[in-house]
């Protein structure tokens, strides 16, 4: 058979998701898929929108059923989807149910990999039960962190009897590697759902496939542990905020310095006192080429930074400083670009007497940073990134920036930002 391309469309919204479903048929899609976030907003109407809107088209039921397999086909497939996804990982008795009830209904059965400890003994075990389709799946939590498709499907694909469905993060740049590793329908989710011009990057996608090559992609992949910075260089602090379930910035701090430029680096943290400027300075000593030296003076007024310090650091490439406290010299900085973000302006400074540390985990603008924590700063705050959570945040926070691409989108096109939102619908009734 020849590779078919499925949209997954993850959306809470109905109207939104058929829009872009039109969009995306008209770039080649195959099979159109109610996400399981489409499905449990708006229901099992969101299957029957999508029959009645495109009857000549395979529409998939993203159902993810783990139990009652008989009673959620029937549901499906009565609405109209074609073929149902069941977890492989649901007991072999829900699937038994769910494979009769499909063949009841005229429709197929995908088990999707999702959560499965040992994906190619279970493809067997599901191949066996009568499953029509094995799903290769890496979740949108698990591509956070950077994992890929391509480490399993090799393995499911040699123990598969039936056809193999790829799913995780995909896009026109990685689709021809999975097809070359056997996948024979290849599900694109944020790659076509994300863009700006859906129907293009869908027929990109479709054109990826059938050609075997791989091309350039306006929605990411997602990134690893060594593309942290790549990351973060292309979203804003807001993004990262949002992705981070709206946590704050860091308060009363500010870019001091002209120009708007953004800081993205880990952080070196240096705890002084008002005016000390004795340990800020010999952390410039300690910090490598890319870090941001982040600095706790109790917020004082008095200076503990300023144009020489500042030249040592452009010197050796450190990516910028934050300071809960006081900078002096801003204009001679200006001409440097070097960028500062504090909480004051001062002309004074202090001594160098050297209390403090470096090193240690310290409070700045309210938010708790420790050495090795990952900052990004621009014009509209400073945010801070738990160095453990670092790729997840990145990769979060490029699917906020993509998202909101495609709303910008969809208002440029005349709708505005309630409609698109479909606000009142969602509001809270008291």
């Amino acid at each position: 058979m020849s590779v078919k391309l499925q949209v997954a469309l993850d959306l809470m919204n109905l109207e939104r998701a058929l829009r872009i479903a039109k969009e995306a048929v008209e770039g080649g899609v195959d099979l159109l898929e109610a996400g399981t976030p489409l499905i449990k907003s708006e229901g099992i109407e969101s299957v029957r929108r999508l029959k009645a809107e495109f009857p000549k088209k395979t529409i998939v039921a993203d159902m993810k059923t783990m139990d009652v397999g008989s009673v959620e086909v029937e549901i499906a497939a009565k609405a109209g989807a074609d073929v149902i996804a069941v977890l492989a990982a649901a007991d072999d008795e829900t699937i038994k149910e769910a494979v009769k009830s499909a063949r009841n209904y005229d429709a197929e059965i995908m088990a999707d990999m999702l959560g499965v400890s040992d994906p190619p003994e279970r493809t067997r075990e599901v191949c066996r039960l009568g499953v029509d389709y094995v799903g290769v799946h890496v979740g949108i939590d698990s591509q956070m962190r950077g994992e890929d498709p391509l480490d399993v499907l090799s393995e499911i694909v040699k123990n598969s009897t039936v056809p193999v469905a790829v799913a995780g993060g995909i896009n026109s740049e990685t689709a021809p590697s999975l097809v070359k590793k056997g996948a024979e329908i290849v599900i694109v989710g944020g790659a076509i759902i994300k863009a700006s011009d859906v129907k293009e990057a869908a027929r990109s996608v479709r054109r990826a496939i059938d050609q075997g090559v791989s091309i350039s992609s306006e929605v990411s992949k997602k990134y690893g542990t060594q593309d942290i910075i790549k990351a973060l260089d292309k979203v804003s602090t807001p993004n990262v905020s949002d992705a981070m379930h709206r946590a704050p910035c860091m308060k009363g701090i500010k870019q001091m310095t002209a120009g708007g430029k953004k800081i993205v680096g880990k952080a070196i943290t240096v705890k002084t006192v008002d005016g000390d400027w004795a340990k800020p300075v010999e952390a410039i000593e300690e910090a490598e080429e890319g870090d941001v030296i982040v600095i706790d003076a109790d917020g004082g007024e008095t200076a503990v930074w300023g144009e020489l310090a500042s030249w040592s650091c452009k010197m050796k490439g450190v990516s910028g400083i934050v300071i809960d406290g006081a900078v002096r010299d801003v204009g001679d900085i200006d001409g440097i670009d070097f960028p500062i973000f504090a909480k004051h302006k001062a002309s004074d400074a202090g001594e160098p007497k050297g209390y403090g540390g470096i090193g240690v985990d310290i409070k700045c603008g309210g938010v708790r940073v420790k050495s090795g924590d990952w900052i990004i700063g621009d014009s509209s705050g400073v945010m801070v990134i738990p160095k453990e959570e670092a790729v997840m945040i990145a990769n979060r926070a490029l699917d906020v920036m993509e998202r909101e691409n495609r709303v910008r989108q969809e208002i440029k096109e005349g709708r505005t930002l309630s409609v698109v939102m479909e606000l009142q619908k969602w509001e809270k009734v008291d």
